[in-house]
């Protein structure tokens, strides 16, 4: 007899989990509808930053699903579960269209969402500073919070302040796309930048949807603040920090399946239902590409079906 037969080999050892699916939380329990909405497959990874992204400035500190569980948050009650959009300013003709922007919130957290009537610039208690590189008016952000506080209706999960206006978060910054409070669930964005005219440059063909699509992201992305997630880190994923114009393009406008666990958490929506209502609002906002992620993702919450997308 070999005496190494009396001695067989330890089995292999599993290869680690990486911290991006571990991240997402256990599942094994949940009804196959919901694994499937949280399975990573398909999801890309977060890339190594570059020098100027917002990873490779600022030091995000991870939050995963068990850790948002953990953290004192914000979730919709009966009684205050409406989210507000409040115009702040001028808005021309070229300016993403509100009831657009409305039906976009209302896909993406399954929630009713109201728009309040606009309110002018100088109502707003809040510094304002002129940029040194554009020329252009600033809001201070934070002091834009403060004022929404005051303002927050009864029934109101959140409060989001929609503006032309560019705005900086400290004097330190050359500017924000937005802010959001992850506590007192008021936030605001700036629509300024993301339009090319703003710095004087030609619109390129198709400059609307481009429009349409960056303002969606820093709607849905400071919203998600509201509900008390912080920055992403572990995938590609609308809820990631950015840096700079090109880096937010380059976010998609869904979110991760760690973040959508997360809003899931807070909201409890049949997320098949949410991806159907995503789809159809952004195909007919143009946003082609994820209309077909949002379509594809449906069948394969409902079904267990993957189509090409």
């Amino acid at each position: 007899m070999n005496p190494a037969s009396l001695h067989p080999a330890p089995a292999a050892k599993p290869a680690p989990v990486p911290a991006r699916v571990a991240a997402i939380g256990y599942t094994a329990p949940l009804a196959p509808e919901l694994r499937r909405a949280f399975d990573h497959t398909g999801f890309e990874p977060m890339p190594e930053p570059g020098p100027d992204d917002w990873l490779a400035r600022h030091a995000e500190k991870p939050q995963s699903f068990t850790d948002y569980l953990r953290a004192d948050r914000n979730a919709p009650s009966p009684q205050r579960n409406l989210i507000y959009l409040l115009p702040v300013g001028i808005f021309p003709a070229s300016a993403p269209p509100f009831a657009q922007l409305a039906k976009i919130v209302h896909a993406f957290f399954m929630l009713e969402v109201k728009t309040l009537p606009a309110v002018n610039v100088g109502d707003v208690t809040a510094k304002t500073r002129i940029n040194e590189g554009t020329k252009k008016r600033q809001l201070l952000a934070p002091e834009v919070l403060g004022w929404l506080r005051k303002r927050l209706p009864d029934d109101a999960f959140g409060l989001v302040v929609v503006t032309m206006e560019d705005l900086y978060p400290e004097p330190s910054w050359n500017f924000v796309f937005g802010m959001a409070s992850l506590k007192e669930r008021v936030g605001v964005q700036s629509f300024a930048r993301q339009d090319p005219a703003f710095f004087g440059e030609p619109r390129p063909d198709g400059w609307r949807t481009l429009a349409r699509r960056r303002a969606t992201w820093t709607l849905v992305h400071e919203i998600s603040h509201m509900f008390g997630l912080t920055h992403c880190t572990y995938w590609r994923c609308v809820v990631a920090g950015a840096n700079h114009q090109d880096e937010a393009d380059r976010s998609p406008l869904h979110a991760c399946p760690v973040c959508l666990r997360k809003v899931h958490s807070a909201i409890k929506f049949d997320p098949a239902v949410r991806e159907d209502a995503l789809a159809t609002v952004f195909g007919r906002l143009g946003i082609d590409d994820e209309a077909a992620w949002s379509a594809a993702r449906a069948t394969w919450i409902r079904n267990g079906v993957r189509t090409v997308r």
